[in-house]
Order: C-alpha cells, then structure tokens, then sequence
C-alpha cells in the first residue's frame, strides 16, 4: 500500500546485474508475487545525489501484502517548480536537485547561461515571454550564505509574487543549504542570512522555509505546503520592497 492506504498495483523494475539498473519495465502485482516466491530478492532503488541508483531496502512479503521501510511521494499532481538560486556558489546543489526530485516536479527554472538581463525589467520580461515564470506555481530558493545579496535571486522572487508576470501567485519555498549559517537549527531564522524580499515573506508567514533534503516525501510535503499557501495572497510581501539593481556581493 501507498501512505494513504491504497493498494499499488503495478510497479517499475530492473534486474539489477553488477550493481547496474537498465531496462525498466512496469510490472503488476502478480509478477512481483510470482518472484518473490521464486526465491529472488526485491529491493528499492533510490537514486543519489550523484545521479547513479543505490539499494533502498529490502521488500517483505507476509503472504497478503509487501511491505517496504522507506516512506513513498505521494501519487498527486506536479507542481511546476521554478528555482532560484546563486550560480557561482551552488549550482552543485541545483543539479542535485535536479537528481533527487526531477521526476516530482515540472521544472520551469533557468539553468546556467540560459536568460541575463542587464535590469530587471528586461530579465523579467524574457522570463515571461520565454515561458519560464508564467506558469510557475511554487518558487523554491536555494538558500546558501551568499543568496541574500544577489539580484537576479531577488527578481525572481517578485517575479513569483507579482500577478502581473504570471496568471497567479506563487507559493514560495526555501531550503536552506548546508552552507548556509542557519542550517540545522530548526524552525529558527535569522532575517539578516535571507533575500530581504524571502525573508519579509517568512516573517508574515507566507513562505515555507526548510532545511536541505534527500527525503522525497519531505520534499514534496515542502512543496505542497507552499502551494496550498497561495491561498493566503493577503499575506504576500512585494511590491513594497525596492528591487536591487545591483549584487550586494560577490
């Protein structure tokens, strides 16, 4: 069963042969019987940070039902996550991302090189029209120490919070890097290590804000959250805030 209780009835596998994976296949719940009771061994597979598949625990099977210690993502709809985040520092991190979650999501981020902008006037605007920001529905922000004073990070923040540029508000997400110097103390925050504009939004309790993850069911709780919280537009902090024109670090 998934984490709401419902039977699952078909699954992906691959013979795993030298610790490599191909060939996936989908298979239903007799051929998984059917194996099991033939002697083989089913595992798990999650892949890594690295982009390669690691074992992710054994399957049990007590003659009615399999069971498996690793907690599933739920089977709902994708959410078209754009995310935010400094190049130079942390584009290790956004490929990681990529690697972890790419499967949960429907990305509708820049990667590297793809869109600069001189103003943010101009940025904004090609991100509209180049399909990027329009559609998006949560804003996920790699946080790390230098986040806070980049521009291109702060007009894509106000890009997400303002109607204009899509056809809705989007919710806001923050994970917090390793790297970043409130990682690791829980629920507490300090405004001074955020984007000004994230962190007005954090104060008014519109962003969600979580520390680094490889938990795919944590991930997309994260995400749900911030989505249901466009509901709370009353609470968004924007166009009160002056754009920076230009990075506050390097």
């Amino acid at each position: 069963m998934d984490n709401e209780g419902h039977l699952i009835e078909n699954i992906i596998v691959s013979p795993n042969e030298n610790n490599s994976v191909s060939n996936f296949e989908e298979k239903n719940r007799n051929w998984l019987v059917n194996c099991y009771n033939g002697g083989h061994t089913i595992r798990g597979l999650k892949r890594g940070t690295d982009n390669k598949w690691y074992r992710n625990g054994d399957f049990t099977y007590d003659g009615q039902y399999f069971k498996w210690g690793s907690s599933l993502p739920k089977n709902i709809s994708k959410r078209n996550v754009f995310v935010s985040y400094y190049h130079h520092d942390d584009q290790i991190k956004r490929q990681e991302f990529d690697y972890l979650f790419k499967d949960l999501i429907i990305n509708q981020s820049v990667m590297l090189d793809e869109i600069d902008g001189e103003n943010s006037d101009d940025y904004i605007h090609r991100l509209i029209n180049e399909g990027y920001m329009k559609d998006t529905t949560v804003l996920a922000v790699l946080l790390g120490p230098n986040t806070k004073c980049r521009k291109h990070v702060d007009w894509e923040i106000g890009g997400a919070l303002n109607r204009k540029v899509g056809d809705r508000y989007a919710g806001l997400l923050g994970i917090r890097l390793p790297s970043h110097p409130d990682f690791g103390i829980g629920n507490s925050y300090n405004p001074a290590n955020y984007p000004k504009r994230f962190a007005a939004n954090l104060n008014s309790d519109y962003a969600v804000l979580i520390d680094w993850t490889e938990d795919r069911r944590k991930l997309q709780d994260a995400i749900e959250l911030a989505f249901s919280k466009r509901s709370d537009k009353d609470k968004i902090e924007n166009l009160r805030i002056p754009r920076l024109h230009k990075n506050l670090c390097k």
